[in-house]
């Protein structure tokens, strides 16, 4: 690879399965120095029907090898056709455009336990090559956890790269469907970063708001609802006691932990104490806030000085997720990610194109001191463009 500029797109979808994120980058270089530009973000929703079916998979229940298999094809085609409207959107030919990161959407992840690990984000990569006309690096997970690490946090390397402060110390916090967290103190070389999975962030609110709105609504904008409701303490307190939140890092998490059961067994707690359903929606709100501030306090300050936490994802335009945790943690400034020029729903993606530009160069992205790995490993399974569409090159047929 020459040492010229690259223009690369992310491509992120979370476990909350609300939409794709696009960021368009220019990278250059190599690590520590990579230079990475944002120059544009876009936001696209799933067909309902495909984010019903992600669910519904996402949720362990039963389904065939053909349906899951057809899945993962849509999914390319859809994840192609975002990249094509976001190019459109930032105006910006696909013929200009270098390189995809499609992380995928997660339909089933287990970190190493009783000696077995496995992970599955579907989107082929292959067809979002062959519908785009762009090389697609996907896949991202496997790698690591074939070296015995969790596959996740992931984004602690891009954190790193973005964020790394010479002399302040710094934590970057993502509000996705759970919430990821990586510690960077300062002047950090990569195997000093710590990251890891706090627990829940959105899943658990907008299971809760798609329930009780009879999926009318599929999320809390501007946490309005939380606010009409009243905080039901002995719930708040008894989900604190969550076993996931006393284990120690390298640690993730996702929907099969988080998902419909957990949901359930709010729901049933709730009818306990009487909840109406906003005092539902305010306490898993501020559970999120609180399970944050709980491994900020028992994991990461007492090994690690923080002065900033910069806060990207969706429950970053949560104002009472962010007004609890800097209420509970004055000693630290909280800004969002969009103070340093990244904005909140983009952070992610650019970190998969991040990731596809270190894997076309060859390099290793993972941060064993984030995910538990026996090494470092080069990321991701490389679906190259058919040869009709590089340029330079002409079709044989």
């Amino acid at each position: 690879m020459t040492s010229k500029p690259m223009l690369v797109l992310g491509l992120m979808s979370g476990t909350s399965a609300d939409g794709i994120d696009v960021a368009l980058a220019r990278i250059s270089g190599a690590p520590p120095s990579l230079k990475v530009r944002l120059l544009g973000h876009a936001s696209m929703g799933f067909p309902t029907d495909i984010r019903s079916e992600i669910l519904h998979i996402a949720e362990q229940r039963p389904i065939t090898a053909g349906r899951l298999s057809q899945l993962h094809f849509d999914l390319g085609a859809i994840y192609a056709n975002a990249a094509l409207r976001a190019c459109k959107q930032f105006r910006v030919s696909p013929r200009k455009i270098d390189l995809i990161g499609s992380h995928g959407q997660t339909v089933f992840h287990q970190s190493w336990s009783e000696g077995r690990a496995s992970t599955l984000q579907i989107g082929d990569g292959a067809v979002i090559a062959a519908c785009s006309g762009i090389t697609t690096v996907s896949d991202f997970r496997p790698a690591d956890m074939a070296l015995k690490g969790q596959g996740a946090p992931l984004v602690p390397y891009a954190d790193y790269l973005l964020y790394g402060h010479p002399r302040m110390g710094r934590a970057s916090l993502n509000l996705g469907g759970i919430a990821n967290i990586t510690v960077l103190p300062a002047a950090a070389r990569a195997t000093q970063i710590l990251g890891f999975d706090t627990g829940p962030a959105n899943i658990l609110i907008d299971g809760l708001v798609r329930r009780f709105t009879r999926g009318r609504t599929q999320m809390d904008r501007d946490a309005r609802l939380a606010l009409r409701g009243q905080t039901i303490r002995p719930l708040l307190q008894k989900l604190m006691q969550d076993p996931y939140l006393r284990l120690a890092p390298p640690k993730s998490t996702g929907r099969e932990y988080y998902g419909e059961s957990y949901l359930r067994r709010i729901i049933l707690l709730g009818r306990r104490y009487h909840a109406k359903p906003n005092d539902l929606i305010r306490t898993a709100t501020l559970f999120t806030a609180l399970s944050v501030v709980d491994a900020i306090n028992r994991i990461v300050l007492p090994r690690t000085k923080i002065q900033q936490l910069i806060v990207s994802g969706g429950g970053a335009h949560n104002p009472l997720i962010l007004t609890q945790i800097a209420a509970l943690l004055p000693e630290i400034e909280v800004v969002p990610s969009s103070v340093l020029g990244i904005p909140e729903d983009a952070k992610e993606a650019l970190a998969f194109a991040m990731f596809a530009y270190e894997t076309i160069h060859q390099r290793p992205s993972n941060l064993p001191s984030a995910t538990g790995a026996r090494g470092r490993a080069i990321l991701g399974k490389i679906s190259y463009a058919p040869p009709r569409y590089k340029r330079g090159f002409a079709s044989s047929h």
